[in-house]
C-alpha cells in the first residue's frame, strides 16, 4: 500500500512546487500571489511528510483527500500563471476577479486542514497522545464518513484497547443505519476487523465479530465479507477462541448465512459445521461421533464402542459404576437397546449424578449479552465424573492450570452456565441458517449425529436453545423431504437419532401449548414419507390441532396432514384412514365452510385426498362430505385455485360413485 500512496502523492507535490515557482515570477497581484505561495509551501511540507509516512497512511481517505488537494493546486497554478503576464496588452486582456484569490486561498487552507487530519488520524496512538482529532474540512458535507475513517484508521494503527473501542463504535454505526454499514465496507473496514478477531483480546474479538455480523445485511455485503476471508477467521475462533467470543462468532455466522445463503458452502468448507456441532454436543451427549476427542477423564465403555466404530484406537478402563448409570430415561422412550441409545442415556445419567459433585467448580453466572434465557441452562452438567471418583477428579481440576480456550474441554467446563447456554443457542441458530436449502450442509449435520443433540436439547434445553433447535430440525427435514438420499440415510425408521427426534417432536405437538408448535408441526409433515405403515400415532395429535387453534397453527397442521394423505405418499390410504379415525373429517368440513382462505384451500385439498383414497368410508357418508365437495365446486375462489382445479372434480366423481346412493339413504 505504501507504493500506491506514494504514487498518489507524487503529482500534488509536483503541482505545489510549480505553484511556488510561478508565484515568484508573478508580475501582477504580487501580494495575493505571495499569500498563495505561503499556503502552498505549507501544504507541500505536509504532503512530503505524508509521503514519508506512506506506510502508515490509511488508503481510503488518502485517495479522497489527495484527489481534492490536487484539484485545488491545479486551480491555484492556473491562477498564478495568469499573474505572470508582463506585457500591457496581456494584462489588459487577462481578467482576474478579486474573489478568485480569496476562494483559492480558502481552498488551500481546507486542503492543509485535510492533510493535517490525515496525518493525525493515521499516526500511532503514542504519536497522537490521545488528542481529539476533530473533523477535517472535507467532512462538512458528510461527517459520518470521516468518523468511519477515523475508527477504521484506529483499527489499523491503534493499541489493542483502542482497536476494541473502535470496533465497538463501528458496531453502533452499523446498527443505527444500513447505509453506514455499506460505507464501513466500502471504506475498507472489514480487513482490520478480521485482523482484530485473529489477534485481539476477548473483548476486541467480540466487538469485531459483532460488527461483522451487523455489516452483512444484504447479499452484496456478505459476498464482500466472505471474499475478505471471514470463513477461515471465524472457523479458527470457533476452534480455539474464548467461549464468549465464540458465542458472538456463531451469531455472526447465522447472520451472514441468513442474509446470503450462498455463503453456506464457504463456511462448510472451512469446517464451521463440525465446530458448531461440537459446541452443540458439549455436555449434551457424552461422545459425539468422530467429532469429540475423549480425554482421560472422559473415557468410558461407550467411548470405546464409538471409537471402535470409527476405527480409532482407544485405551480405557471399564468400570461397573458406569454401567449402572445407563438406566436414565431418554426421549427415545423404551426402544430396543442400541449403542447410541445407551450412549445418550448413560451420559444423561452421569450428568445427573455429577450435578451434586461439581459445585466447587462452578462460577457465578454472567448475564448473556444477546438473550435472557441463558440463565435457564440447568440441564448441562459440569463433566463426566462418576460419584465414586468425583472428589479425586475435582481435586485434580483445582490443581491443574485451566485454559479457557474453546478448544479445551476442561476450559469449556469451567465457563459459567450462562455463557455455555448462550453458546448452544447461537450454535443451534447458526446451524439453522446454514442448513436452509443446502443438501451438503444437512448431510454433514445429520452424519455428525447432531440430530441426537437437537433431540436432547428440545427436551432439556433453555427456551432459546429449544427454539433454534426446532427451527434447525424444520429446515433439515425440509431438505430431506426433497432429497430422497438424505431422507433415507438420516431419517430411516431404525435410526436411534431419528427416533429420538420424532419422539420429541410428537411430545411438543401432543402438548400443543408451546411456541415450538409451528416448526415442530412442519418438521413432522416434512417427515411424512419416512414412517412405516404401522406408524400412525402422529396423525392423531395433528388432527387435534384442527379444532379451534390459532389460524397459523391450524394451517400448518392441515398442510402437514396433506403430506401424509397425498398420492405421492406410498402409505396414503393408511394415513387417510387414520385421519378419519381421529375425527378429522368434521373439522375439515368446518374449515372448508368457515375457515379463512389460507386454511380453506389446504383443508379442501385434504378432504379431496381423503375422498379420493377412501371413498367407501361410512364416516364420509355420514358427514355428507359429497355435499361439501359439490358446494366447493360452486365457489369461484376455491374451484379456480390451481391446486384444487384437477383434484376437486376427480374426488367428487369418485365419491359419487361409491356414496351417492348411500347419501340418499338407500344403503
Amino acid at each position: 500500500m505504501a507504493a500506491i500512496v506514494k504514487e498518489i502523492l507524487a503529482r500534488p507535490i509536483q503541482l505545489a512546487d510549480r505553484v511556488t515557482k510561478a508565484a515568484d515570477d508573478a508580475h501582477s497581484f504580487k501580494q495575493d500571489c505571495t499569500e498563495l505561495k505561503a499556503k502552498t509551501e505549507k501544504l507541500a511540507t505536509l504532503l512530503r511528510q505524508a509521503a514519508r509516512a506512506s506506510n502508515d497512511l490509511y488508503e481510503r481517505p488518502t485517495r479522497r483527500i489527495i484527489d481534492d488537494t490536487e484539484q485545488v493546486l491545479d486551480k491555484a497554478l492556473t491562477l498564478v500563471i495568469k499573474c505572470r503576464a508582463n506585457g500591457i496588452m496581456k494584462r489588459v486582456f487577462t481578467i482576474i476577479p478579486a474573489a478568485a484569490f480569496r476562494k483559492t486561498s480558502t481552498q488551500l487552507e481546507n486542503s492543509i486542514g485535510d492533510v493535517s487530519w490525515l496525518l493525525r488520524v493515521s499516526a500511532s496512538a503514542d504519536d497522537r497522545d490521545d488528542e481529539y482529532l476533530g473533523l477535517p474540512p472535507i467532512a462538512a458535507n458528510e461527517p459520518i464518513l470521516c468518523l468511519i475513517w477515523e475508527q477504521v484508521a484506529i483499527l489499523y494503527t491503534g493499541s489493542m484497547e483502542e482497536r476494541s473501542d473502535a470496533a465497538a463504535s463501528l458496531v453502533s454505526l452499523a446498527r443505527d443505519n444500513d447505509r453506514y454499514g455499506k460505507l464501513i465496507i466500502e471504506e475498507g473496514g472489514v480487513a482490520p476487523l478480521l485482523k482484530l478477531i485473529k489477534e485481539g483480546r476477548m473483548e476486541g474479538q467480540e466487538n469485531a465479530a459483532r460488527a461483522i455480523g451487523l455489516l452483512g445485511r444484504d447479499p452484496e455485503s456478505v459476498e464482500q465479507i466472505v471474499n475478505a476471508g471471514v470463513c477461515n477467521v471465524f472457523a479458527k475462533i470457533l476452534k480455539e477462541g474464548h467461549m464468549k467470543a465464540q458465542v458472538v462468532v456463531a451469531w455472526a455466522v447465522s447472520e451472514l448465512a441468513g442474509n446470503h445463503p450462498k455463503c453456506q458452502d464457504h463456511f462448510a468448507q472451512n469446517n464451521a459445521i463440525r465446530l458448531l456441532v461440537s459446541h452443540l454436543a458439549f455436555e449434551t451427549i457424552q461422545e459425539h461421533s468422530k467429532y469429540a476427542i475423549a480425554t482421560k477423564q472422559q473415557l468410558t465403555i461407550h467411548s470405546v464402542v464409538m471409537a471402535s466404530n470409527n476405527n480409532q484406537e482407544s485405551n480405557t478402563n471399564k468400570k461397573e459404576n458406569e454401567e449402572e448409570s445407563s438406566h436414565m430415561s431418554h426421549p427415545m422412550g423404551n426402544q430396543a437397546p442400541s449403542q447410541m441409545h445407551n450412549l445418550v442415556t448413560n451420559t444423561m445419567a452421569m450428568r445427573s449424578n455429577s450435578n451434586s459433585t461439581t459445585g466447587q467448580t462452578k462460577q457465578p453466572p454472567l448475564p448473556p449479552q444477546n438473550n435472557q434465557a441463558g440463565s435457564q441452562h440447568s440441564h448441562c452438567g459440569k463433566g463426566n465424573q462418576n460419584s465414586g471418583n468425583a472428589k479425586q477428579q475435582i481435586h485434580q481440576h483445582n490443581n491443574t492450570p485451566v485454559s479457557l480456550a474453546g478448544a479445551s474441554i476442561k476450559g469449556r467446563e469451567f465457563e459459567d452456565p450462562a455463557t455455555k447456554a448462550e453458546m448452544k443457542a447461537m450454535a443451534a441458530r447458526a446451524l439453522w441458517q446454514l442448513s436452509k436449502g443446502n443438501v451438503a450442509v444437512c448431510r454433514s449435520i445429520t452424519e455428525s449425529r447432531a440430530l441426537l443433540c437437537f433431540a436432547v436439547l428440545l427436551e432439556k434445553g433453555p427456551e432459546d436453545v429449544q427454539s433454534y433447535s426446532a427451527m434447525a430440525l424444520m429446515e433439515i427435514t425440509a431438505v430431506a423431504e426433497q432429497n430422497s438420499d438424505l431422507r433415507r440415510s438420516a431419517f430411516k425408521p431404525t435410526s436411534p437419532a431419528a427416533k429420538a427426534v420424532v419422539e420429541q417432536l410428537l411430545k411438543i405437538i401432543e402438548k400443543a401449548d408451546s411456541e415450538l408448535l409451528t416448526p415442530c408441526v412442519k418438521a413432522i409433515g416434512n417427515l411424512a414419507r419416512t414412517f412405516r405403515a404401522t406408524e400412525t400415532r402422529m396423525i392423531g395429535p395433528l388432527v387435534k390441532l384442527l379444532d379451534e387453534r390459532e389460524p397459523e397453527v391450524t394451517m400448518e397442521a392441515v398442510i402437514a396432514l396433506n403430506k401424509f394423505a397425498c398420492t405421492e405418499n406410498f402409505l396414503h390410504v393408511n394415513h387417510c384412514k387414520a385421519i378419519i379415525d381421529g375425527g378429522g373429517t368434521k373439522h375439515l368440513i368446518q374449515l372448508v365452510y368457515f375457515g379463512e382462505q389460507m386454511i380453506q384451500i389446504p383443508a379442501l385439498i385434504l378432504l379431496c385426498y381423503i375422498a379420493l383414497h377412501v371413498p367407501d368410508s361410512e364416516v364420509l357418508a355420514q358427514e355428507e362430505v359429497l355435499i361439501v365437495l359439490e358446494w366447493s365446486t360452486k365457489q369461484a375462489h376455491l374451484a379456480e385455485e390451481l391446486s384444487v382445479d384437477a383434484l376437486l372434480p376427480e374426488a367428487t366423481s369418485r365419491l359419487e360413485l361409491y356414496q351417492s346412493r348411500g347419501s340418499r339413504g338407500f344403503h
